[in-house]
């Protein structure tokens, strides 16, 4: 099988892409590497420094499946250039489901974001409500999600909302909470919340990679389904932390109340079954600092990098 990862030396992509290459699959990553390549030598994977929003650059030639990952990553980041976020997470998505469509594309896995519905109060956030996105990023996706949708007759799509996603991968980012916090112990001996009762779900970076695995083991499960399977307080996420790492845990005040919880059960009914949780991702992420292979810089954090190397121009 011969599958394209867009932004596949990302946070995500950096872990999901040995993943498919042990599977014997032949890989070729399409990224614009503002973070790196992290991804060592294979030989069935082709790398390739890109920009998604070229259409025409892109090959699909013997590409039997599309992992779709590239986007400007996070609320923070899309705000710096609204404009480009709009051309690289939704233009280029259109454009690149178009042309998948009309090469005759078998499967088109696409990463959204549990973000898209906005505020909820409901216990239970499930599929079927209705989509309130209050960000660019959020925006973006809902938009490149229903642009997809009506590709449904002429391939296989396959979208995803992950929660917030933790835990290491050689392209680490400690901008989310489970690894933020984390890493403000190891570094700064002490965590500080802010706020703490906000609800954030959460997904193990290995339980969302399997889950593209999973979508590609079952092309018949087509749709939209949430991805996350731990409903957690930030405070909570703390007291998990110092568990492992005895801290002094700093609560502030936040004026930001918003709490975001997922359903994920219609993805387990398709027999999906997470393996890892929030406690096993700070483990890791301990372990790895403490062997030198996570270090607390300005490089793994998205809004930073962006803006002293993406936009330090302007």
């Amino acid at each position: 099988m011969n599958i394209l990862v867009t932004g596949g030396c990302g946070y995500k992509g950096s872990v999901l892409v040995p993943k498919l290459l042990s599977r014997g699959y032949s890989v070729r990553v399409l990224d614009i590497m503002w973070f790196g390549n992290f991804l060592e030598p294979h030989s069935n994977l082709e790398v390739i420094q890109g920009d998604v929003c070229e259409i025409d650059k892109i090959s699909l030639d013997g590409i039997d499946a599309i992992i779709h990952l590239s986007s400007v990553a996070n609320d923070p980041c899309s705000d710096l250039d609204p404009k480009l976020t709009w051309e690289i997470s939704a233009l280029a998505t259109m454009q690149l489901a178009d042309k998948a469509a009309r090469v005759g594309m078998k499967q088109f896995i696409y990463a959204s974001s549990g973000s898209v519905y906005g505020i909820k109060e409901e216990e239970q956030v499930t599929e079927d409500l209705e989509l309130k996105p209050i960000s660019e990023y959020n925006k973006t996706k809902m938009v490149s999600e229903r642009v997809l949708l009506s590709y449904s007759d002429k391939m296989r799509v396959q979208i995803i909302r992950p929660a917030t996603v933790c835990g290491y991968s050689p392209r680490m980012r400690l901008d989310v909470s489970v690894n933020l916090l984390t890493i403000q112990a190891l570094s700064k001996g002490k965590i500080t919340v802010f706020g703490g009762k906000q609800v954030r779900p959460n997904i193990h970076i290995d339980d969302i990679t399997d889950v593209y695995l999973h979508l590609i083991d079952h092309p018949e499960v087509c749709g939209i389904y949430n991805a996350g399977f731990e409903n957690i307080s930030i405070l909570d996420i703390a007291k998990i932390v110092a568990k492992h790492m005895p801290v002094e845990i700093d609560v502030t005040e936040s004026n930001d109340p918003r709490s975001y919880r997922v359903n994920s059960d219609k993805l387990l009914a398709t027999g999906f079954k997470p393996k890892k949780t929030v406690e096993h991702a700070v483990k890791e992420i301990i372990e790895k600092f403490r062997e030198g292979d996570v270090k607390d810089e300005e490089r793994y954090y998205n809004l930073k990098w962006m803006q002293n190397t993406v936009f330090a121009g302007e």
